[in-house]
């Protein structure tokens, strides 16, 4: 059967297993399968093998604090090849972190330990040595999975498996025999050629200097890339630790080139490093056993007993995130609690990244300072920005664990550029001051004679984008020189040459993905780099979050101006929950163009949109970060006497992953009849063709054939409400009074046949097919692979949701693409798993908690102890929509949760309470008593519903300070109730 595993994650029991008196290092599956290519290696070797005690010895001190220091330069050498690939590709070329990372690091190993140049920036595939590397890493980990039969039966794969071994024995022979060839070197190469073991006398033998030169190319880049790739992917999903470390790098190098004395002083980038290890240790843990000799079972924390052979992995993953050691927001980046009066603090188990004692990483004073330089230098001249703001964390496993797919894009920071860049790197220049341009801004862009015009969004979920993409597109017809991109991509290069107009939006209180970069300079900026420019702001809020409503819009507009920009038009806002965001845009738009230009735009009643008609379809794409998914099931869940509900299983992509709480953004389809009565409408048949030939559209790409049902369906918003302007247009194309007509552009249309609009018209009429967000209603618990969205069927005489109707239509086996996107972080349950839950649902908005207790289910089942969980449901009666009754009975009979109702249509089945916030009040005994241990209340439905629940809150804090005889007006009470947002309560609403 083999030895028994066990697993163990919370910092006490590992403090305790990393005692060397009673355990030591165990060789794993994993390992066994590589010593087949290094054999008894630093890192591969069993404890009692006298090599490793050889060669541990006589290398220990070529990993010394002057050694170290003697490699400086050539780190520098290596870094500074990383920085210049950078500045000659471009602020708009797509950088793989983990791939460029990885050059960095073998380089810097081969260099600096060998004095073997790689090359590896010099080449667009990758050393022969990282390729067979990765394939002997990859094929252990499967060869560590099968069995002996299994192996037997697979000779191309261990034929491959060999070969890449004996490519790596190649190289590292390569570098002995031309090092004893050559010129000699004090290294690592030499110490393990010329050192001696101090206790024997001994020199390394030949194979054990081959094993230990590949032991320490493999582990001496490996794990430094993972560490600088999650560093960096840390860094930017949390800009203000971004700026904070940047800033860091001004004060203590400044412009000129970083020296060995800055090292020490990077203390902000050092706590950087320390912390993205805590959360993602590149290593994911390592295994130990009983010290050999151990007489009868072990005992760990006086409670559990091994026998002494146990094998104990300890999971770093998990103990780098244990809440008892690091508190409830033990899951969060937080450099500063990793300074050095902190850290040294830790419990021994805490922090166990490069191992445990005398097998503990030999060379991490080499990775150490290798990586504070690499951040070092790349933020002194770089501005860093996702190529996908909405990247969340993917891992890409091997040996070690590293970021897969992390995509950035770099710009060089104002007033450098790539040749002053190389001239500064070696000292040859003092850079020069920086200045302000907008050339680099990277994005779509266009020319004119207008002059120049550039337009940065920051979006959520894709409105702002659309809006800035429809502003361009006016701004093109206007002659303008347009540039469009999000606000991160402003960062230093903030235009003042010609006007810029920001569109922006804020989420859960915060900048959007693609604005947080910039938020945090926004507040550090120098007044120079703004002062002059001409701007104006347009901002996208709901009137519902009523204490973030228009915050950053607001905040953009009052920093810019108190840092000398000139606001040239009064800022225009729009409240997406009344419908009307067109219609506000537009009217903005008429008051903005007279401020910046005098260029007058064609009649609205003539299109700029010219198309060429034809019926040979095209093939197609769409420009949107979404993936394909399967549907698995597709279920009505309420009675036919009941608005529709449905409940859709889908298969993810395998790497896509998600939390209890996230958010499943599906991109829709408009239904086939609709497109069918737009065909009608211009008698065209189905398999028209169609192209731009004059012009541009926001998202239709040009002078490219593409079927016209499939721009109707997939690349319009056919279904939205008409704006005014757009029935301005159709009324001056008609001579008719439209200005009350209600419905979407097409249902114009068809009740009046007569007027004569111009197919290209019609397309620019219209915004883009934006994504629809849907709180995912499971939990990777029960099935990482499988997600649930929950959501109600729009569908009325006067309206059909265009995103429900068409995932109503999806079957089993339907292809429909989706992404995840990540909650606010407050809309998740409590690290802490003792900590009360109260959740408040109603309709649909049942689904995010049904994620929860899914994955307090799978916990309970596992034997986790929870603390209490209170659900408060509201529909319309016990026997049409009482949403997921079985399974809500079956957890609450498990302890799970205690489930409480309130049904609109039949009040007197619960005690009387029709909506939801009536059973709040009725249960504010029990809300009160949970409230006191600490729970954490989260609130999902209408924004009507979220406002009647806030109200009740407020009226029971009132209430209960009359109770105690103080005194609380309903204004404090519920400024209390919004201190409390985000840390005690979060509401999620959606009309």
């Amino acid at each position: 059967m083999g030895e028994p595993t066990y697993i163990i994650s919370s910092v006490d029991l590992v403090t305790e297993v990393c005692d060397e008196r009673r355990f030591c290092k165990k060789i794993d599956t994993f390992l066994r399968q590589l010593r087949h290519g290094v054999r008894d290696g630093l890192f591969t070797a069993h404890n009692d093998e006298h090599n490793w005690g050889v060669a541990h010895r006589a290398l220990m001190p070529a990993f010394g604090p002057l050694p170290i220091q003697a490699m400086y330069d050539e780190m520098y050498d290596i870094a500074s090849q990383l920085v210049s690939k950078w500045a000659r590709d471009g602020a708009d070329q797509e950088i793989n972190v983990t791939n460029d990372m990885t050059r960095l690091t073998l380089d810097s190993i081969g260099l600096c330990a060998m004095d073997y140049r790689f090359n590896s920036f010099y080449h667009e595939e990758v050393h022969e040595f990282i390729r067979a590397m990765g394939d002997v890493l990859l094929e252990s980990g499967k060869r560590a999975m099968r069995s002996k039969i299994e192996a037997w039966l697979n000779p191309s794969a261990e034929k491959k498996f060999f070969a890449d071994i004996a490519v790596m024995k190649k190289i590292a022979q390569e570098c002995i025999d031309r090092r004893r060839a050559g010129p000699q070197k004090k290294d690592l190469l030499d110490a393990m050629l010329n050192g001696k073991d101090p206790k024997t006398g001994e020199k390394l033998s030949n194979e054990n200097i081959i094993n230990n030169m590949i032991t320490f190319l493999v582990a001496g880049h490996e794990t430094t890339s993972g560490m600088l790739s999650f560093t960096l992917f840390y860094l930017l999903k949390n800009p203000k630790t971004l700026q904070r470390a940047q800033q860091e790098v001004d004060s203590v190098v400044g412009s000129s080139p970083i020296q060995f004395k800055h090292i020490k002083e990077l203390k902000y980038i050092e706590a950087a490093l320390r912390e993205a290890l805590r959360l993602c240790p590149t290593t994911v843990g390592f295994s130990v056993s009983p010290v050999p000799g151990t007489q009868g079972p072990v005992t760990l924390a006086g409670k559990y007993v091994l026998p002494p052979e146990a094998v104990i992995m300890i999971l770093g993953t998990r103990s780098g995130r244990d809440p008892k050691i690091f508190g409830e927001d033990a899951t969060e980046f937080k450099p500063e609690r990793m300074y050095d009066e902190y850290f040294n603090k830790l419990p021994p188990g805490a922090w166990k990244p490069f191992g445990n004692g005398t097998r503990g990483c030999i060379g991490r004073p080499f990775a150490w300072q290798e990586a504070i330089l690499a951040l070092g230098i790349i933020l002194q001249n770089f501005n860093l920005r996702f190529a996908d703001p909405s990247y969340e964390l993917k891992i890409a496993e091997t040996l070690t664990i590293k970021p897969d797919n992390l995509l950035i894009k770099a710009q060089l920071r104002d007033g450098i550029d790539p040749i002053q860049l190389s001239k500064k790197l070696h000292g040859e220049i003092r850079p020069a001051a920086r200045k302000d341009s907008a050339k680099d801004v990277g994005a779509s862009k266009s020319s004119g004679d207008a002059g120049g015009l550039t337009i940065f969004f920051g979006s959520s979920a894709g409105t702002c984008e659309g809006l800035a993409q429809s502003l361009a597109a006016s701004a093109r017809a206007r002659s303008f020189d347009t540039v469009v991109d999000s606000l991160d991509a402003a960062v230093d290069k903030f235009p003042k040459d010609h006007p810029v107009v920001i569109i922006a939006c804020t989420y859960e209180g915060q900048p959007p993905d693609n604005a947080n970069i910039f938020a945090e300079w926004l507040k550090t900026a120098d007044r120079s780099k703004f002062e002059g420019a001409q701007v104006t702001i347009f901002g996208c809020g709901h009137r519902d979050w009523v204490s973030t409503y228009q915050k950053m819009p607001r905040t953009i507009e009052e920093e810019l101006s108190r840092k000398g920009a000139k606001v040239l038009a009064q800022r225009g806002e729009t409240d997406t929950s009344q419908g009307t965001i067109l219609d506000d845009f537009d009217s903005w738009m008429d008051k903005l163009w007279p401020s910046i230009s005098s260029g007058v735009e064609e009649s609205g009643s003539t299109s700029s949109l010219e198309v060429r008609l034809s019926t040979n379809s095209r093939a197609s794409h769409l420009h949107h970060k979404v993936r394909d998914a399967r549907v698995v099931s597709n279920q009505r869940i309420t009675s036919p006497d009941a608005p529709e509900k449905r409940h859709i299983t889908i298969s993810l992509p395998r790497d896509m992953q998600y939390d209890a709480g996230d958010y499943l953004a599906v991109l829709p389809l408009n239904s086939q009849q609709l497109v069918s009565r737009v065909l009608r409408r211009f008698s065209l048949p189905w398999d028209t063709a169609m192209a731009i030939t004059s012009g541009s559209h926001a998202t239709i790409p040009e002078n490219q054939e593409l079927p016209i049902a499939l721009i109707l369906s997939g690349y319009i918003e056919l279904g939205a409400r008409a704006s005014r302007k757009s029935r301005d247009i159709l009324s001056e194309l008609s001579n008719l009074s439209l200005a009350d007509e209600n419905g979407s552009i097409l249902d114009i249309l068809e009740r009046h046949p007569d007027i004569n609009v111009p197919f290209g018209t019609f397309l620019e009429l219209h915004m883009p097919l934006r994504l629809r967000q849907y709180s995912i209603s499971s939990s990777p618990l029960a099935n990482s692979s499988l997600a649930t969205i929950t959501f109600s069927v729009i569908e009325s005489d006067e309206h059909i949701g265009t995103a429900t109707s068409y995932l109503k239509s999806l079957e089993p086996g339907s292809t429909v693409q989706v992404a995840v996107k990540k909650s606010s972080a407050a809309f998740h349950l409590p690290l802490d798993e003792s900590i009360p839950v109260i959740m408040i649902a109603a309709g649909a908005g049942l689904a995010p908690f049904r994620g929860f207790l899914q994955e307090r289910a799978a916990k309970a089942e596992a034997g986790r102890q929870l603390g209490e969980a209170l659900l408060f449901v509201e529909c319309r009666h016990p026997k049409q929509d009482k949403l997921f009754a079985e399974e809500l009975g079956q957890w609450e009979r498990l302890g799970v949760v205690k489930v409480v109702y309130a049904y609109s249509r039949a009040s007197e089945e619960s005690e009387g309470c029709r909506y939801v916030q009536d059973r709040v009040y009725k249960e504010a005994d029990e809300i009160a008593r949970l409230f006191d241990l600490g729970a954490r209340i989260y609130i999902c439905g209408s924004g009507a519903m979220g406002r009647n629940v806030s109200d009740v809150a407020v009226r029971l804090l009132v209430e209960e300070a009359e109770e105690k005889g103080e005194t609380l007006s309903e204004e404090e009470a519920r400024a209390s109730w919004e201190k409390w947002r985000g840390e005690r309560y979060a509401l999620d609403v959606f009309d």
